[in-house]
């Protein structure tokens, strides 16, 4: 029977001056506990005073743009790599900022660049001598003499930030005209310290009927990096790395409490910068756990002066939360109340649900209540969708949300865009409910979890836990992983080299995930080249664990192995060095219990290529062009599972479902509480006996689930629908 269920609450509602009736029409439809403003809007004295908690924004580093402007020197900066020149003369001359947005940066002349920029010799990459370089802070530009014909040089340079970078997305794509640019204040000065704490004091004072102060987030965006409109509006972008809190004063007290001194190249990396799909070397780890101890310590005393007035602090975890790391080991120091994740998908939802330290976690959905979207597609104007857009982002959320529980959701932006999209309002509502329904069963207990224990390796481990470098990014295999991961009924988590180094792999752990690209963070880089990693993770199979690898697993060119691993997965990548090495023929089974759900031809997306097989026992159960696609491998008493990409899907989420059991050698305890259609998910909540079954699909579907008694339930659904049966 279909449970009903309807609960009020749990839900926070953008509010906006002007269109007081639809806020407090909305709220009460919606069935709003609390009432925000967002960045662009304000609250009426009729929606503060209405019978609602208030969530208030608040944005320290750019909260006072006077105090901003008299001490430009006190803004934050970061190292930028200027466009590469080739040397056709004797001298070269670089126009520092060619090629960037100039509304964002100003190249910084009030320190000594001799001190702390580079210049290089990208051809043979070593750096020029400072004496054979200098700047023209009029001009903007760094002549560099007695370089080397047809070589290509570039200098890495400090620059200011002169429009907070948030503050101006929201400006360009809202289109808010002459309004005034925003500037970011870099909390490293004392100085800057005292101005916000002293600008926090008086916002407090000024907002009573304020009772959650949130931080949107605390002191450092993640790096962005705009470029010239007319040639390309974004540069560099990693919603995880540390390129935004450079600074001399950093650097200085940096090599205080380590010991040694950061260079510009440090950060700039060749012009890949800290990337988070790069390694972390020892170096940028040291300058992390330096600014994250900066960021806790001073956060903390921000969050103290909110709670010493008698509000929650809350942390909206998505522009400034650079230094906060919510799965670190620091983030319980911060003391918040609550933490706000910004989500579009499942991996999102179970980074949030998963922090330990807050009292209340809540996530913000999409579609955002902007005319547009991230990527610039409509959403509330002409040619958008906002109600297909709700329930298709709602669908890949709740998927997460079966498996862990979640406190609030809520939305964000000009609530006067739903007017005109009523199916919209709709679409809202329906979800609030679904949402209340789900927290319930939660609240009664946790769901059915599978007795399968999984472990992600990458080089972050922990530190970025279901967390990389922000949004979902279409083709890369951690992502398209760990989103099918984060709807499975099984146990994940993350680990790193480091952990494997000092305590060998966990006691306990089924299966090892190994995803990516050769030389990226996620398949692991110079990390394979250690050999107490290999033999660790060789012992963990020989003695009976599992081990899957997706992509180019263990891959680095070392050993006589492009897959350091290759002996445990029984197969290994063409890479041109053993071209006159004879192949062993690939015959594809097609038949296995992985691939029971298989509808039709499997689709990884990007496959990596030319992989053979090493022994003939490798059991290879999809082939493409003579190239597994899929191969299973024993090695002692453990199991090695090969897959040469992935892709999420339906199919594939059901596919890696199964190998999941199939790694660790347990394929009779699979069916427990499953769904005979790819395109639906369960779950089965014990303690109240309530089976909840859900589509991710645009169309009806019919499902059959099996439960763990061997019986059996057959399902209808609407289109990303919902069915709750007391079972």
């Amino acid at each position: 029977m279909t449970d009903k269920l309807k609960l009020k609450g749990d839900f926070t509602l953008p509010g906006e001056a002007g269109y007081e009736d639809l806020t407090l029409e909305l709220a009460e439809r919606w069935g709003a506990d609390a009432i925000r403003d967002s960045d662009g809007t304000v609250l009426s004295d009729k929606i503060i005073k209405a019978d609602y908690p208030i969530y208030s924004t608040i944005c320290l580093i750019r909260a006072d743009n006077e105090w901003a402007k008299a001490n430009r020197d006190k803004l934050q900066q970061n190292y930028l790599m200027s466009d590469p020149v080739i040397a056709e003369k004797e001298t070269v001359e670089i126009d520092l900022l060619k090629g960037f947005f100039r509304e964002q940066f100003e190249v910084n002349a009030n320190d000594d660049p001799k001190s702390w920029w580079q210049a290089f010799d990208r051809t043979t990459g070593e750096e020029v001598d400072k004496k054979d370089w200098i700047f023209d802070p009029a001009n903007g530009t760094v002549a560099i003499k007695n370089v080397q014909k047809w070589h290509k040089y570039t200098v890495n340079f400090l620059a200011y930030r002169i429009w907070e970078g948030i503050s101006m997305y929201n400006h360009i794509t809202n289109d808010w005209g002459d309004q005034e640019h925003q500037m970011p204040i870099d909390p490293i000065y004392p100085a800057a310290q005292q101005a916000m704490l002293n600008y926090l004091k008086k916002w407090l004072d000024e907002h009573p009927r304020t009772k959650v102060v949130r931080f949107t987030s605390l002191f450092y965006n993640f790096a962005w990096f705009w470029g010239d409109p007319s040639i390309q509006k974004f540069r560099y972008a990693d919603w995880g790395s540390y390129e935004m809190t450079v600074s001399p004063r950093a650097m200085k007290l940096f090599a205080e409490a380590k010991g040694y001194e950061m260079t510009s190249e440090d950060f700039v990396n060749n012009g890949a910068y800290c990337s988070s799909h790069n390694v972390p070397s020892e170096r940028l780890w040291d300058w992390m756990d330096f600014m994250n101890e900066f960021v806790v310590s001073f956060g903390r005393k921000c969050i103290d002066m909110i709670h010493d007035a008698g509000k929650a602090a809350y942390m909206f975890y998505d522009d400034h939360w650079v230094g906060t790391e919510p799965w670190g080991k620091r983030f319980t120091d911060l003391n918040f109340d609550g933490l706000i994740k910004c989500v579009f998908n499942a991996f999102e939802a179970r980074l949030c649900a998963g922090v330990q330290g807050v009292k209340t976690k809540e996530l913000r959905l999409h579609p955002y209540l902007f005319p547009t979207g991230l990527k610039g597609e409509p959403t509330f104007m002409e040619g958008g969708d906002p109600a297909l857009d709700a329930k298709r982002f709602w669908a890949n959320i709740r998927r997460g949300l079966l498996r862990a529980p979640i406190d609030r959701i809520g939305l964000g932006g000009y609530l006067h865009l739903v007017q005109d999209f009523p199916d919209f309002v709709d679409a809202i509502e329906h979800i609030t409910n679904e949402f209340r329904t789900l927290k319930q069963f939660h609240a009664d207990g946790a769901p059915y979890t599978a007795p399968l224990k999984v472990v992600v390796l990458t080089a972050w481990g922990k530190w970025r836990s279901w967390d990389y470098v922000g949004h979902f990014i279409p083709g890369v295999e951690i992502y398209e992983v760990t989103e099918s991961l984060a709807g499975l009924p099984v146990d994940v988590s993350f680990i790193s080299f480091r952990d494997i180094l000092e305590q060998g792999v966990p006691e306990g752990i089924d299966v090892i995930i190994n995803a990516g690209k050769v030389g990226s963070a996620w398949c692991g880089g110079e990390h394979w080249k250690n050999a107490k990693v290999i033999e660790a993770v060789t012992e963990y199979v020989a003695k009976g664990g599992g081990f899957i690898g997706i992509g180019e697993p263990s891959a680095i060119k070392h050993s006589s192995q492009y897959f350091q691993l290759a002996h445990l997965m029984g197969v290994d990548r063409e890479i041109g060095a053993t071209m006159c090495n004879v192949k062993l023929p690939v015959a594809a089974s097609k038949k296995h219990f992985i691939l029971e759900d298989l509808e039709g031809e499997i689709n990884f997306g990007k496959d990596i290529d030319n992989i053979i097989t090493l022994e003939k026992d490798t059991d290879v159960l999809i082939e493409k062009n003579g190239s597994p696609q899929i191969a299973i491998n024993w090695f002692g008493k453990g199991k090695a599972i090969y897959l040469s990409g992935f892709k999420f899907a339906p199919e594939n989420s059901r596919l890696l479902h199964r190998a999941l059991f199939a790694a660790a050698g347990k394929e009779p305890e699979y069916s427990a509480w499953t769904c005979s259609n790819v395109r639906t998910d369960c779950a089965y909540y014990p303690k109240n006996k309530k089976l909840v079954v859900i589509s991710g699909s645009d169309d009806p579907e019919m499902t059959t689930v099996f439960m763990a008694d061997g019986k059996s339930i057959d399902v209808n659904l609407e289109p990303h629908g919902i069915q709750i049966y007391d079972v």
